[in-house]
């Protein structure tokens, strides 16, 4: 029994170079490697056709579904100079570039690190932080709503001192903004910085903590003659001038995360959480945009007016192991508000203009997961959404828009 907890304590250390979706496999000098996983998962929502962070929306007619949610192959190479790291998902939906990156670093030091392609926004610790080892079946809705599918097109400089100031890392980049999917609509490069702090083998090896802090500065072009902005917490002012054809509006988050595990007689505790707040340019909800996608980062240029807002967002995630066995038990809780001058309660009101992508959602999560190998996870979780009451007549109570999600993982 101790040889087999061992070898599942081994699986998801806090802190590995294996969890980092900006890294290759190893750093030892290795010719082709290939890892992956496959996530196959049962889904079933409260009503049909709901708008959901839980592997995407549900189609018009159904609540429950079958679906591939990741199957990710990584190739990557390293030597004593470099290493380069290819890795696609392939869905149900099709398939999709994910990461495709060159690292360049010292021979005998990995001190000072330059990366160049597509690779993971260096923001916090949940977006690189990758979904094959995450307890959690999906990241905190306000990181899918800024950041969605993670990554982006750009140049970064990562630095973590040899010797006693192993424990920090300093990571700077400049990326198209435009995210993963799409080139960049304008000329404009957004900047993201993060400051990480990891201190491993504490308490006679049995209290591990990271830290960090995490800034991120950007545009959004305007297209149009008009943006709106806030109004004195009352809804929006709309501002009309030929000028703003082609004006920035200004993207910036700033952010705190902060990961314990403690390693107690009972089992693994861990505790991870993360704060993000800052301004985010969005558009208004409309027949083709809802509510929930209308704060959403863009992929390309918006063609309809710009909405200042003022967000913050944040997750708890608590995983505890049970009597050292393979059985972990899950408990998240997680808020994103696009517009945190408004109360749900003045959305909707006359002469606001104020739409569904004001509104604020809080998801509390539960479940169970299972490791029945070194390779294999069963995990079983419900997420309950919910929203307040405003004055939009689609969103005049709580939508039934709970997840329960089956998933079953393979990790090779």
């Amino acid at each position: 029994m101790k040889k087999s907890w061992l070898g599942v304590a081994f699986l998801c250390p806090l802190f590995s170079f294996a969890q980092s979706n900006n890294s290759p496999s190893s750093y030892d000098p290795h010719e082709i490697a290939i890892t992956g996983y496959l996530q196959t998962q049962f889904q079933k929502a409260q009503s049909a056709g709901i708008n959901s962070f839980s592997g995407g929306d549900f189609s018009k007619n159904s609540d429950s579904r079958f679906m591939i949610r990741r199957g990710r192959l990584k190739i990557d190479r390293a030597d004593k100079f470099s290493s380069i790291v290819f890795q696609i998902d392939a869905t149900q939906n099709g398939l999709q570039l994910m990461d495709a990156f060159i690292q360049l670093h010292q021979q005998n030091s990995k001190s000072l690190m330059f990366t160049a392609g597509l690779f993971n926004r260096p923001f916090g610790y949940s977006i690189v932080y990758s979904s094959g080892y995450r307890d959690f079946p999906e990241r905190a809705r306000v990181f899918q709503t800024l950041m969605p599918r993670e990554r982006d097109l750009g140049a970064m400089i990562g630095f973590r001192p040899d010797g006693k100031f192993h424990f920090l890392t300093l990571e700077l980049a400049a990326v198209n903004g435009s995210g993963l999917t799409a080139r960049d609509y304008d000329s404009k490069k957004d900047i993201i910085g993060n400051i990480s702090f990891k201190f491993d083998s504490l308490a006679n090896k049995k209290l591990h903590i990271g830290f960090g802090t995490s800034f991120y500065k950007g545009s959004v072009r305007n297209d149009t003659e008009n943006y709106y902005s806030d109004n004195d917490n009352s809804g929006y002012v709309k501002n009309t001038s030929k000028e703003n054809i082609g004006w920035n509006a200004k993207r910036n988050y700033f952010g705190g995360n902060v990961q314990i595990q403690y390693d107690n007689t009972f089992g693994m505790s861990q505790l991870k959480a993360e704060f993000i707040g800052g301004t985010q340019p969005g558009i208004a909800n409309s027949s083709s945009v809802t509510g929930p996608n209308a704060s959403q980062s863009f992929a390309t240029q918006p063609a309809t007016d710009l909405y200042m807002r003022t967000f913050a967002g944040y997750y708890f995630w608590f995983t505890q192991q049970i009597a050292k066995t393979k059985f972990r038990a899950l408990l998240a809780y997680d808020v994103y508000d696009p517009n945190v001058h408004l109360k749900e309660a003045q959305i909707g009101a006359p002469n606001s203009n104020t739409t569904a992508g004001d509104i604020k959602f809080s998801t509390l999560g539960y479940g169970v997961a299972y490791l029945l190998n070194s390779r294999l996870k069963f995990t079983l979780y419900n997420e309950h959404v919910v929203n307040d009451a405003t004055l939009l007549p689609e969103y005049l109570g709580d939508l039934k828009d709970d997840v329960f999600t089956a998933r079953l993982q393979y990790r090779w």
